[in-house]
C-alpha cells in the first residue's frame, strides 16, 4: 500500500482542499502518514497570500528533494495557490518536483499521483509527458470539494461552498490564484452537511474567499434573502447541526438580511470575522476595499446590537504602500475604539501581478515590524481583557478532542470562538456542555475540571 504525506500552508480553504486530496487518495488505496520520511508521495499544498509562505514551501521542497537520494521512487508535488501562480516556474526552482497542480485541479491529483508513482517505480521518468503541470481553469471545479476524511468522534468540519473572488483588492493575489467567484448549489451543500451530521459533526464552518457574497451571480434572491442567507437557513435546519460559522466575509457583503439572520437563527454562533485591513480611509481607498471606517464601525454597531455579546475578530495590514504615521495612528485608534476580540495582523507583502506591488511609497521592513508590534500590543490588550472578564463565569463549549499542547487534557471552543482547555475523558469529545472559567491568558480559557451538565 503506497503512503502519502500532505503538508498544508495557509488558510482553512487550503486545509479543506488538502482533506479532499487526502480522501481521494485514500479511496485509491493510499495510506496517510504523519512522517515525510515514511512517504512514497509528498505533496505541499501552498499559499500565496504572503511571500513568507511561498518561501517556506520552496525551502521545504528543497529539503524534501534530498530524500530521493535514498528513495528514487519518491513523488514530490506542489498543489494550490503558489502552484497556480507560478506554474512551470517551480520546476526551475526545484527541478526534482514531479507535479504542479493548481487550485482548480485538486480532484485530478489522485490520477496524476497514480501515473507519477507508477512511472517512478518503473524508472521511466524520461517520459516527455512528465513532470505534470496543470494550472488551467476548469468549469465546475467548485463542486468537486465535497468529500471528507473519516475521523472518529469528529465534532467540527469545514465545508467549501464556493471558489474564487471578484473583489480585486489592490494587495491581494487571490483572484489570480483562485479565479472568479463560483458557488456550489445549495442542495449539494446541504447534502454534504447532512452526511457530516450523520457522522457526528455538530458544528460546520462554511468557507469561501468572500463567503457572504456566495451565489450572488448564479442564484436568485428569495424575497429579501440573499443566496447566502438562504444557505445559512438550510444548513442551520439540518438535524444534528448545533453551530454554524462562516469565514471569511467582506464588510460590503453584510446586507440587512444577513445581519437580521443573527437575531433569528440560533445555530449561527456569536462570532464574526470581519476584516478591517486599515483604519485610514485614505489607505482603504487605495486598497480598493469599497467601504470607509465609518461604514465599518456602523456595521460593527449593527452586529453588536442585533446579537448582544457577539465576538468580532479581524484582519489588519500594516505598512501598506504610502501608509504614513497618521494613517497608522488612525488604525491604532480604530483598534482601540472597536475593541476587537482578536486580530490577525500582517505586515504588507508584495504579491506579483497586484496593483499594490507597483505602487510608490513602499515601506522598509523595519517600519512594518515596528507598526506590527505596536498594533499587536493594542490587540492583545483588548483580547486579554475580554478573556479575563470571563473568569468565574460559565461558558458553553463544544469539545473537539485532546489539547494540542497537552494530550491529557481536552480542548474546545465557545460559541464566541474562544479556545478552552479542561480535563475530561474521551466520552466528552463531541459534546456540548458548560464549564467554569478558572483563569485566562491572552489566547486561552482554562476551565474547571468538573464538567457540568454532562
Amino acid at each position: 500500500m503506497p503512503t502519502v504525506f500532505i503538508k498544508t500552508y495557509g488558510c482553512q480553504m487550503n486545509e479543506r482542499d488538502s482533506e479532499q486530496v487526502a480522501r481521494s487518495l485514500q479511496t485509491r488505496g493510499y495510506r496517510l502518514v504523519g512522517d515525510e520520511a515514511e512517504a512514497d508521495v509528498i505533496l505541499l499544498n501552498t499559499c500565496s497570500v504572503r511571500d513568507m509562505a511561498e518561501q517556506k514551501a520552496i525551502g521545504k521542497m528543497g529539503m524534501l528533494a534530498r530524500l530521493r537520494e535514498k528513495r528514487p521512487h519518491l513523488v514530490l508535488g506542489y498543489l494550490g495557490c503558489m502552484a497556480q501562480s507560478r506554474g512551470a516556474e517551480l520546476l526551475a526552482t526545484t527541478p526534482q518536483v514531479d507535479l504542479v497542480a493548481g487550485t482548480q485541479k485538486f480532484h485530478r491529483v489522485a490520477d496524476y499521483v497514480d501515473d507519477l508513482l507508477k512511472a517512478r517505480l518503473e524508472a521511466r521518468m524520461d517520459d516527455p509527458r512528465l513532470p505534470i503541470v496543470d494550472v488551467g481553469e476548469e468549469e465546475g471545479s467548485q463542486n468537486t470539494i465535497r468529500e471528507h476524511l473519516e475521523r472518529p468522534a469528529r465534532a467540527t468540519a469545514f465545508v467549501s461552498i464556493m471558489q474564487g473572488c471578484n473583489m480585486r483588492c489592490a494587495f491581494c493575489i487571490v483572484p489570480s490564484t483562485r479565479g472568479n467567484e463560483r458557488g456550489r448549489p445549495i442542495p449539494d451543500i446541504v447534502e454534504e452537511v447532512i452526511r457530516l451530521a450523520r457522522e457526528g459533526v455538530r458544528e460546520v464552518t462554511l468557507l469561501g474567499q468572500i463567503v457572504n457574497l456566495y451565489g450572488r451571480h448564479e442564484f436568485p434572491k428569495v424575497g429579501s434573502k440573499s443566496p447566502f442567507t438562504q444557505l445559512l437557513e438550510a444548513v442551520a435546519a439540518i438535524e444534528g447541526i448545533d453551530r454554524v460559522r462562516f469565514t471569511s466575509p467582506h464588510p460590503i457583503g453584510f446586507r440587512p438580511d444577513l445581519i437580521e439572520a443573527f437575531a433569528r437563527i440560533p445555530e449561527m454562533v456569536e462570532h464574526v470575522h470581519l476584516p478591517l485591513q486599515s483604519g485610514s480611509n485614505r489607505i482603504l481607498k487605495t486598497m480598493r476595499r469599497g467601504y470607509t471606517l465609518e461604514k465599518f464601525k456602523a456595521l460593527v454597531t449593527a452586529l453588536r446590537t442585533t446579537r448582544p455579546g457577539i465576538a468580532i475578530t479581524t484582519d489588519i495590514i500594516v505598512g501598506f504602500p504610502g501608509e504614513t504615521d497618521d494613517d497608522f495612528r488612525a488604525t491604532l485608534e480604530a483598534a482601540e475604539e472597536i475593541s476587537f476580540d482578536n486580530a490577525f495582523v500582517f505586515r504588507y507583502s508584495k504579491r506579483r501581478d497586484t496593483p499594490a506591488a507597483g505602487m510608490e511609497g513602499q515601506l522598509p521592513e523595519s517600519v512594518k515590524e515596528e507598526r506590527n508590534q505596536g498594533l499587536l500590543e493594542v490587540i492583545n490588550r483588548h483580547s486579554a481583557s475580554k478573556l479575563a472578564a470571563l473568569v468565574g463565569s460559565e461558558v458553553e463549549v463544544l469539545c473537539e478532542g485532546p489539547s494540542k499542547t497537552n494530550a491529557q487534557r481536552l480542548t474546545g471552543r465557545t460559541r464566541t470562538n474562544k479556545i478552552t482547555v479542561f480535563e475530561g475523558s474521551p466520552r466528552h469529545v463531541g459534546g456540548i456542555f458548560s464549564v467554569r472559567v478558572e483563569r485566562a491568558t491572552t489566547t486561552t480559557l482554562y476551565c474547571d475540571p468538573a464538567i457540568m451538565n454532562v
